[in-house]
């Protein structure tokens, strides 16, 4: 069979279609959002000039993505794996660059670029460290319960953590901890991730109780963990160590919100905590992404008719809290829909992960479910309240370039590898 053939006969074709929908709407919306009725602007539109967000950049951009789709299914499916750790180097490069000779958008010194164009160069450190954690892991004799392999594993995604925390771009590093469940799928042990979700959960519950009901609480399952259970020293002190680790994160919390976040990140705690406080300061874009979505019912005020979106109550709407123009245009129906399409592209890509036959692929494949996931919760979580704001793009929806382009990539990759795996003779 050639080339050409088992492409177009072993590519996924369903994952495929959801991907061409989900851009499609996507640009539509960003349309919506820049839409001027006096203007009269065709979603056409390339004039460059015509604003800082526009469709007919963004159709562009798309173009610029079936370009890269046709490059990725091109090369042979062995590049990948080769030469992960080169492509890996040269994005950290990259992230090293921003800093020095990068340009600040938005307050955040994140773009490499000359004049209005410019690209992100931590949208394109996903899909280069899922490679590189792939073919890692993938490694002959690799065993996830070797501390040195975990501590490397850490070090791979804290790596570009650190060079994309530089650059002030707090929501696009907590990304890479996403990471953290592939590791958990290819046999570390759940104890990382559970002491992870359990500081996580006590340091917001000491934001909304009054500590000393958390202390008294951390003390009386202790007591009775011990009581209770075998009255063993070595259990004793382990859970001992435990109480010590959540008493620390509760006295902790008060430090870190004084003086380790800025100004602005504090005011997105306080934001998710409690909107209503300040509606018009830091409570406005959660307060405006609720009304927006609200205000569209059931079935929406129909395409072009959103008037949150036509008057810029909420801000960042193109981008951030694109998911608001599909609230306000399409209803509870629209956005259940848009919901359906990306749940189905998540099992989607678990499915075509779980049937690879070497484990590159496979935890390729679990790396971009992953990233996905974290994207679509979080950003729909930040403009219904139920996460802080912390500037993260819809994928495929949300405008610009180096985002569409950085997750076109990331599944792009995957389906290539994908249409090779009948090729593969046993699961490593």
């Amino acid at each position: 069979m050639n080339r050409d053939k088992l492409l177009s006969t072993n590519i996924d074709w369903v994952t495929v279609a959801i991907y061409a929908a989900i851009v499609i709407w996507g640009w539509l919306n960003i349309y919506a959002v820049t839409y001027d009725p006096e203007a009269s602007s065709s979603i056409f539109n390339l004039d460059i000039n015509a604003g800082p967000v526009n469709a007919g950049r963004q159709l562009l951009y798309i173009v610029g993505a079936v370009l890269i789709i046709i490059v990725i299914l091109i090369i042979d499916m062995r590049f990948y794996e080769t030469f992960a750790y080169i492509i890996y180097g040269l994005i950290l490069f990259l992230l090293l660059l921003v800093p020095i000779i990068g340009k600040e958008v938005g307050g955040n010194k994140a773009w490499l670029g000359i004049g209005t164009f410019g690209v992100q160069p931590s949208e394109f450190a996903k899909f280069a460290t899922a490679l590189t954690v792939a073919k890692f892991i993938g490694s002959v004799g690799f065993k996830m319960d070797h501390m040195r392999n975990q501590v490397i594993l850490f070090a791979m995604i804290g790596i570009p953590m650190v060079l994309i925390l530089l650059q002030k771009d707090t929501g696009t590093a907590l990304v890479f901890t996403a990471f953290t469940v592939v590791f958990f799928r290819e046999g570390m042990a759940p104890f990382l991730i559970l002491a992870g979700i359990a500081a996580g959960i006590i340091f917001v519950l000491t934001l909304l109780v009054n500590e000393y009901y958390l202390f008294a609480g951390i003390g009386i399952l202790l007591a009775a963990a011990i009581l209770l259970g075998k009255k063993k020293i070595k259990r004793i002190v382990t859970l001992s160590a435990i109480a010590i680790a959540l008493c620390s994160i509760i006295v902790s919390v008060d430090y870190v919100i004084t003086n380790v976040l800025k100004p602005h990140q504090q005011n997105r705690v306080k934001a998710l905590i409690n909107p209503d406080a300040d509606p018009k300061g830091f409570g406005w874009n959660v307060t405006q992404s609720k009304i927006a979505i609200g205000s569209g019912g059931f079935f929406g005020k129909g395409f072009l008719e959103g008037t949150q979106t036509k008057f810029n109550f909420v801000p960042e709407q193109s981008t951030d809290f694109i998911f608001c123009t599909i609230g306000e245009e399409h209803g509870w129906l629209g956005s259940l829909f848009m919901m359906a399409l990306f749940v189905g592209l998540q099992l989607r890509v678990i499915y075509i992960a779980e049937r690879q036959k070497n484990r590159f692929a496979r935890v390729y494949g679990y790396s971009v479910a992953c990233i996905f996931f974290f994207h679509f919760a979080v950003n729909i979580g930040m403009t219904i309240g139920l996460f802080p704001v912390i500037g993260i793009p819809l994928p495929f929806f949300s405008y610009g370039g180096s985002g569409l382009w950085g997750f076109t990539i990331l599944l792009f990759i995957l389906l290539k590898l994908d249409v090779h795996r009948m090729q593969v003779l046993q699961r490593i």
